[in-house]
């Protein structure tokens, strides 16, 4: 096999995949919250393969399937495997069936994503990336869990509801933005898209990860929130386009 430039962002996925490997074994330690914060890691990996990419110029198709195969184990296996530990198991089989569903639409997100990718840059993604799903479960564990009690009685409750919503998002077709390229010409393409990461980045470093939940509840709710508010545009558009044929008709025949 030979050695090429393209090797660099390969091996930012690999340690993605083996911070996933890592989230599994302290999973089955009982270490939840370590095992949360490497699914983390593996995301902070997982962007920088693809910003490594770009700089050495080596964006391929091998890239693209090693990412992904790597996607499904970190966030797709690992979050799934944490759930399931950590609450979903007292539910018997229909913990089980939930505890799969990250891992499961996590796999066919990821399909779909691979044979519909034309070009390695991308403006938006086409249902909520699985990344996004996995720190946004994590997250919530990361913020309500407590040692020695597990997650309160409120928050596990909720565990379930919203494994299932972010699972079925991952499938959906909201669209979701792609992360701004930290350069001149992506901070002018879309400067709101980078002030956003920028606050958020700052919040949930101030906050020691606090923030690391809230913002990304924010970023989950903005491709049902885009959908809606395109909706309502349409409606009204074709409200006032019916408003003004009918006036036309109406000055037709009074001449």
């Amino acid at each position: 096999m030979r050695i090429t430039r393209a090797v660099v962002p390969s091996l930012f996925t690999i340690l993605n995949i083996f911070c996933g490997f890592r989230s599994i074994i302290h999973t089955s330690q009982g270490d939840f919250v370590l095992a949360g914060w490497f699914i983390v890691l593996a995301a902070v990996f997982d962007s920088l393969d693809g910003v490594m990419a770009r700089i050495t110029k080596s964006s391929s198709d091998f890239g693209v399937e090693l990412d992904s195969l790597s996607d499904v184990v970190s966030f797709g296996t690992a979050p799934s495997f944490l759930v399931y530990t950590i609450h979903l198991q007292s539910l018997g089989g229909a913990g089980m069936l939930i505890s799969a569903m990250p891992m499961i639409f996590g796999a066919l997100r990821l399909a779909r994503f691979n044979v519909q990718l034309i070009g390695y840059d991308k403006d938006y993604f086409k249902g909520l990336p699985i990344p996004a799903m996995a720190i946004t479960i994590v997250s919530y564990v990361l913020t309500y869990y407590e040692y020695g009690t597990g997650l309160p009685q409120t928050q596990a409750l909720l565990l379930a509801p919203i494994v299932v919503i972010l699972s079925l998002l991952l499938v959906s077709t909201f669209k979701y933005d792609t992360t701004p390229k930290f350069s001149r010409k992506g901070i002018k393409q879309h400067p709101l898209r980078f002030t956003i990461a920028v606050i958020g980045l700052t919040a949930v470093a101030l906050t020691k990860g606090g923030a690391l939940f809230p913002f990304f509840v924010f970023f989950v709710a903005t491709g049902p929130l885009r959908y809606f508010i395109h909706i309502i545009k349409r409606q009204f558009h074709h409200s006032e386009k019916s408003t003004d044929e009918k006036e036309t008709e109406i000055s037709s025949i009074d001449i």
